[in-house]
């Protein structure tokens, strides 16, 4: 199992970002997927969802401004961030529900750093 975020970066507030999240024996159209995020010293958040059905949920704090789409022939899973404030800083991960176990520890795969300057 292997989960790779990417598509970070630095960004002016105001900006947009879009992430992707790849997988290898993983198939997102057939679970749900989400993206979280840990910023310094603070817990990590999910901040968007999307069903096998293509339903989507988000945070209070990016509704209207950000966007989870999934591409099922490609298997992958975005998230397009549109007017970013500084407050999006984190790292910015994407994993499944369930959370992927791997050995019976909680697997997150690689990040993707976000920094947004104001």
């Amino acid at each position: 199992v292997q989960l790779q975020a990417s598509g970070g970066g630095l960004v002016q507030a105001g900006g947009s970002v879009r992430l992707s999240c790849a997988a290898s024996r993983i198939i997102f159209r057939i679970r749900t997927t989400e993206w979280y995020r840990q910023a310094p010293g603070k817990q990590r958040e999910l901040v968007a969802s999307i069903t096998s059905g293509g339903d989507t949920n988000y945070a209070d704090s990016v509704k209207g401004r950000f966007t989870i789409s999934r591409d099922n022939a490609e298997n992958t899973v975005y998230l397009q961030m549109n007017s970013l404030k500084p407050e999006d800083t984190a790292v910015y991960y994407c994993n499944t529900r369930p959370i992927i176990s791997v050995n019976g520890v909680d697997y997150w795969g690689q990040g993707t750093q976000v920094t947004v300057s104001s």
